[in-house]
């Protein structure tokens, strides 16, 4: 399945027309009249509830430690089943009056670690709520206002993203807490480590099924004559649509205990996909082999957006299967393109690309590099692939991958690049196969010299219209 329709499934009855949203007439008179009568109402209990629930959250997490878990007293079970109480009301008056809940949740020392799917919107927080499931979350969501201390309470395992090794100390702190035979509360993980729009299962991340330990799978039904739309979409307009509703319907399944086999202990890859399969087929949908990187890719926004992410992806996917592009960093990216430049366009075969990343020849590297194999003579530009690996590890971020070719390709003396080098560094970082810049060089000040600094390239690519234009004009890989 392709990446648009992926994630602008046309399964949706609210369909996205560039930033606006179309409706079918009847149901745009249903929201117009729920707009003005019911939604106040139910956006000012929401909020009362929610600010209800803020003095017991607090109360039970003050001076709470984070790596000890306290005997569970008489005064915190009773917060704690205040708290379901005040948190199930407030999404009963979201709309959500009865949630259909299939099989049983079995308790943390059977199975500590819940893995639920697919995620796709705010209100997938309904479970955790009715669970107190603890939860992965980044370290800023604690300091949001009322809701960040509802998050601490549930004690989460919290992500440092400033650290460079995040994921090992996140993966770390999951597996402490899973091996202490239901000491900690179980942890709820979307293994999707994303959002879709609930059209198919993309790859889990490994982090939940690294312990190696049994997972129970709860699977997320949203079965509403109009389908809430995913946090895809721009988040006021989610809780807007959803409270407009006359009642939301939602169905949670716990599926039975999936216990690992040895080989699936020692391959949490193997493990993650084999519990997706399991979970597709319970809720009727596709695998879709595309990946939390790939989601950052498709979604990308930017001066310069990318026009066909086949290529892309593509690329992703070889350099994920060798391990760059978890190890790739700025620093990282800055230091080969230092690299790159002396070796002044220098083109390069097989060996001395896997010399160039310091990697041995294998399958994989043989398809990366066939992938910037031009002419079909085994030699490639290193440009092209740092090109790519810094389009596909900041894509929404496109000027800077902008700079980053210009100090490969720019004149030592003036700081200009060639038309003809800076169309094929736009023609990676666009996924397109051929790009003519001659319309935009002529809307440039001065004379047309065949030449631009990076400097320049601002004013052009906010020349919108033009630039579309030649974009439209060029041919697609």
């Amino acid at each position: 399945m392709g990446m648009y329709s992926m994630f602008n499934s046309k399964q949706l009855l609210v369909r996205r027309n560039g930033n606006n949203w179309s409706l079918p007439v009847s149901l745009s008179l249903q929201i117009g009249l729920m707009s003005i009568t019911v939604f106040p109402v139910r956006l000012l209990l929401v909020s009362f509830f929610m600010l209800l629930a803020w003095p017991f959250a607090f109360a039970a997490s003050f001076g709470r430690s984070e790596f000890l878990v306290e005997p569970q007293s008489l005064w915190r079970r009773f917060i704690d089943v205040c708290l379901r109480v005040i948190m199930r009301a407030m999404w009963f008056c979201g709309g959500f009056h009865w949630i259909k809940v299939k099989g049983e949740q079995v308790p943390p020392s059977e199975a500590p670690i819940l893995t639920a799917a697919p995620h796709s919107t705010y209100f997938d927080a309904i479970p955790v709520t009715m669970t107190m499931c603890s939860i992965v979350a980044k370290l800023e969501s604690s300091s949001i206002p009322v809701w960040g201390t509802l998050i601490s309470y549930i004690r989460p395992v919290f992500v440092f993203r400033s650290h460079q090794d995040s994921r090992r100390k996140t993966v770390e702190e999951i597996k402490r807490r899973a091996q202490t035979a239901g000491e900690w509360p179980q942890i709820m993980i979307f293994p999707e480590g994303t959002c879709t729009n609930r059209s198919g299962l993309i790859l889990f991340k490994a982090g939940a099924f690294i312990p190696g330990l049994p997972v129970q799978p709860v699977v997320l039904r949203y079965p509403n004559e109009l389908m809430m739309p995913s946090l895809l979409s721009f988040r006021f307009k989610i809780l807007w649509l959803t409270l407009c509703q006359l009642h939301n319907a939602m169905e949670i399944e716990y599926l039975p205990i999936y216990t690992p086999s040895d080989e699936e202990k020692e391959n949490p890859a193997l493990f993650a996909n084999n519990v997706r399969k399991l979970m597709a087929k319970a809720l009727e949908l596709p695998l879709i082999d595309l990946s939390f990187e790939d989601r950052e890719i498709s979604l990308s926004q930017g001066e310069l957006r990318v026009f066909d992410y086949s290529s892309l992806l593509e690329f992703n996917l070889l350099v994920c299967r060798l391990g760059l592009r978890t190890g790739t960093t700025e620093k990282m990216l800055e230091e080969l393109a230092r690299r790159a430049r002396k070796l002044q366009g220098d083109w390069l075969g097989l060996e001395d690309f896997a010399q160039f990343l310091n990697l041995p020849v294998t399958d994989t590297l043989t398809q990366i590099h066939g992938l910037f194999d031009q002419h079909g003579d085994g030699q490639i530009d290193i440009r092209h692939y740092i090109i790519a690996l810094s389009t596909v590890h900041r894509p929404s971020d496109s000027m800077e991958t902008l700079k980053l070719a210009f100090k490969m390709y720019e004149s030592k003396e003036s700081g200009e690049v060639e038309e003809v080098n800076l169309a094929a560094i736009l023609e990676i970082m666009l996924g397109v196969k051929e790009i003519e810049l001659s319309g935009l060089f002529l809307s440039l000040d001065g004379p047309d010299t065949g030449k631009i600094t990076y400097g320049k390239t601002g004013g052009i690519f906010q020349l919108q219209e033009t630039f579309q234009f030649m974009c439209n004009e060029c041919r697609i890989y």
